[in-house]
């Protein structure tokens, strides 16, 4: 009964938090503009490996940004592992992209801990934490929700934002990446953008 509840609560965060990010892009767009700006922006954090990523690093090619945390039971690792499929799809151009997985728990994620959990998926996913302020700004930036739930054991879980944004070349936000349709299908929409 408490996994369902919490389930539940995962879901109904994700429905939240994706409905903020389509109000939120649909209000600030200019009439006649179909690629918003307001999306994404700059950021200096760190890696998995303990070096430092800016959105300089990614200059010159499209990416991929998914915001979760390492404690999350269920869609977060869904996720990666629907971009880790994507990514293989790709075969060797999967060198000139790369997927971003910024973590909204940077209390609980450190490196060591975002290295551990990502060696599971493809290793052009990239994990990226930083100090709350950091991390905090990153979210502004992206217009993520993110807000800690305690929960009834003295533990917490994050609601988060659940959306992968699809950046070009620039940096630039293109649209919400769609990872619900096939790998194949999503590969060839990502590759268009190589």
């Amino acid at each position: 009964m408490v996994a369902r509840s919490r389930i539940l609560a995962v879901f109904a965060a994700f429905l939240a938090g994706a409905l903020t990010l389509f109000a939120a892009v649909w209000l600030t767009l200019p009439k006649g503009v179909t690629q918003p700006s307001s999306v994404g922006g700059p950021f200096q954090l760190t890696d998995q490996y303990g070096h430092a990523m800016s959105d300089q690093d990614l200059k010159g090619r499209p990416f991929l940004v998914f915001f979760g945390f390492t404690n999350c039971p269920d869609i977060c690792p869904t996720s990666l592992f629907e971009m880790s499929e994507v990514l293989k799809r790709l075969g060797p151009d999967a060198d000139k992209t790369a997927a971003l997985f910024i973590s909204v728990d940077p209390e609980r994620d450190t490196p060591e801990k975002l290295k551990d959990y990502l060696s599971s998926f493809h290793s052009r996913i990239f994990g990226l934490t930083g100090t709350p302020a950091e991390i905090a700004n990153v979210e502004k930036e992206y217009r993520v929700y993110a807000k800690k739930v305690p929960l009834k054991d003295g533990d917490y879980t994050m609601d988060h934002t659940a959306v992968v944004y699809l950046m070009d070349k620039d940096g630039h936000f293109v649209a919400p990446f769609n990872l619900k349709k096939s790998a194949d299908d999503a590969a060839a929409d990502l590759r268009r953008w190589l």
